[in-house]
């Protein structure tokens, strides 16, 4: 491990924004599961971002949008160490950081918790044998559904056209509800999203698959009821 990435994982752990429990602390009586507005000190919606990288969504959505709390979440903590210090340095309470693996969030969040969930340039999984390991996988939108309110929406953005692909159909095909879906956000410029801040921010990872022409797609969606 590098000097840097070793500094930043030291950091977090004194950052007041980071959130880090261990496996077995997620898994059993994890201390914000259903207390995440006392974590804030608020009532507002509680909104996600999975795979968060540097937390670009995170901290652009919470300087955005002050009435609602954010948290992005992601396994590598020295990446979100950049978000979490731009939300320290900009004085933003509504923005957190928590590193754990995905697969367990509806141990870290209670039902009817979060409000909205941001799915943001995830790893495609394009191997069979790597399914299970898709974000938008039947098991994982099973979780998202536990932890979401009634009305929740998700929102995919990915440059890969083949989880796309994947996802339109395993949501037509499971009969959930697809508000929008676009193959090109910024190549067709006649498209203007309902979606505040869609084509304003851009993750590391989206300017770097922008810059090597690869078409960024989006979904938002609402999954139906168990």
């Amino acid at each position: 491990m590098g000097k840097k990435k070793a500094a930043r994982f030291k950091e977090n752990t004194i950052l007041p924004n980071v959130i880090q429990p261990t496996r077995d602390e997620a898994i059993h009586g994890f201390e914000h599961r259903g207390k995440w507005n006392a974590f804030f000190g608020n009532t507002h919606p509680i909104v996600l971002e999975l795979g968060c990288g540097k937390g670009e969504y995170s901290v652009g959505l919470a300087k955005a949008f002050p009435e609602k709390n954010f948290i992005g979440i992601d396994i590598k903590g020295a990446r979100f160490w950049f978000g979490a210090k731009e939300a320290i340095e900009n004085h933003l309470d509504n923005v957190a950081f928590l590193r754990t693996q995905i697969e367990l969030i509806d141990h870290l969040f209670a039902e009817n918790e979060v409000s909205e969930i941001w799915i943001t340039f995830p790893d495609p999984q394009i191997k069979y044998r790597r399914t299970k390991h898709r974000l938008t996988n039947p098991e994982f939108l099973a979780k998202y559904r536990r932890i979401l309110k009634k009305d929740g929406v998700i929102h995919l953005k990915t440059d890969s056209e083949y989880l796309h692909g994947y996802t339109l159909g395993l949501l037509q095909g499971l009969g959930h509800e697809i508000l929008t879906a676009h193959h090109d956000i910024y190549g067709a410029a006649e498209y203007q999203p309902d979606t505040p801040l869609l084509k304003d921010i851009r993750t590391y990872y989206e300017e770097l698959f922008s810059s090597k022409g690869k078409t960024i797609t989006y979904i938002k969606f609402k999954l139906k009821d168990e």
